[in-house]
């Protein structure tokens, strides 16, 4: 697949880099501030919005109380933070490691720096709702979290911040559907609505970097650079929701696992969510036949 030619103007990172810096200043948020975590949780809410439970329109879904439904989506989001954690470290190690011995007096190093502060305030953000919501916090398999460290170690450039891009842009689909759903956890609300405005911003600075370092990638490395990219989109979109929460929420985890991997409404969702995403992959060229091959298999396209 060759790289679709576009109209955009050419910005450059340290443009967009000033303006993102400009934007923190005058928008950046603090949940430990913010959100009153001492306060009583209602029992009838949700941790997301039951449309975006991996179980909604199964059969399984159908034969549980609401009680279970609200333990369900709770265990579930709880989950889908923590993983986030996990990939936000990530993401920090790979960001310090790029601007190690930058243009310390550049936008772009400037906003890099916001931007690790600002995932580390995030991952604090996420262990106090999922300690708050559920009691507990979950952790990727340990096979997952061994390729976690060989990625940090490794990547660079395209891969780096694409990486980086389609993690943030996995979280961020669950969130943007949930963040204004009155049936939803008011302080789970907030967390979405600081994490998605936030988020926003690493993701441009993102996109930015990953045009600039594909002006300099040959069809073989573009190649496996897209693979590369997609396999770790699908181990980290596979792991969102760990067994243990199901097993947690009381339900039949085997049985759970079985009906989500069925569930054509959650397929859809994501398939939905992820429209933009895919977009920019295509943009830039990283849209392989056969990274599609991958995010069709998991549902991301």
């Amino acid at each position: 697949m060759t790289v679709t030619p576009t109209s955009r103007v050419d910005i450059g990172p340290d443009e967009v880099s000033a303006r993102l810096l400009d934007s923190a200043a005058r928008l950046s948020r603090n949940a430990m501030t913010e959100i009153d975590w001492s306060a009583p949780m209602d029992p009838t809410k949700y941790g997301c919005s039951p449309e975006w439970s991996t179980l909604y329109g199964t059969p399984y879904w159908d034969e549980l109380s609401e009680d279970q439904r609200v333990t369900l989506t709770r265990h579930e989001f709880a989950s889908i933070m923590s993983i986030g954690i996990w990939f936000e470290m990530m993401l920090q190690a790979v960001v310090i490691r790029d601007q190690y011995l930058g243009d310390y007096h550049t936008p772009e190093f400037q906003f890099a720096l916001t931007e690790i502060a600002d995932e580390c305030r995030h991952s604090i953000m996420f262990a106090r709702a999922s300690e708050k919501m559920v009691g507990t916090s979950y952790k990727p398999h340990p096979r997952l979290g061994r390729f976690g460290k060989l990625f940090m170690a490794t990547v660079s450039d395209e891969v780096a911040y694409t990486g980086i891009l389609v993690a943030e842009e996995i979280l961020d689909v669950f969130q943007r559907g949930c963040m204004r759903d009155e049936r939803v956890l008011p302080f789970i609300r907030t967390v979405n609505e600081i994490h998605v405005l936030e988020e926003s911003r690493h993701m441009k600075f993102a996109r930015e970097q990953v045009r600039v370092a594909m002006r300099e990638v040959g069809p073989i490395r573009r190649r496996w650079s897209a693979f590369y990219i997609a396999l770790s989109a699908s181990y980290i979109f596979t792991s969102l929701v760990r067994p243990q929460a199901y097993r947690d929420a009381g339900l039949d985890h085997h049985r759970a696992i079985a009906e989500m991997r069925r569930n054509h409404h959650f397929q859809s969702m994501v398939r939905t969510g992820c429209a933009h995403l895919m977009e920019f992959l295509d943009e830039v060229g990283l849209l392989t036949p056969a990274a599609a091959k991958i995010y069709r298999k998991v549902h991301m396209l």
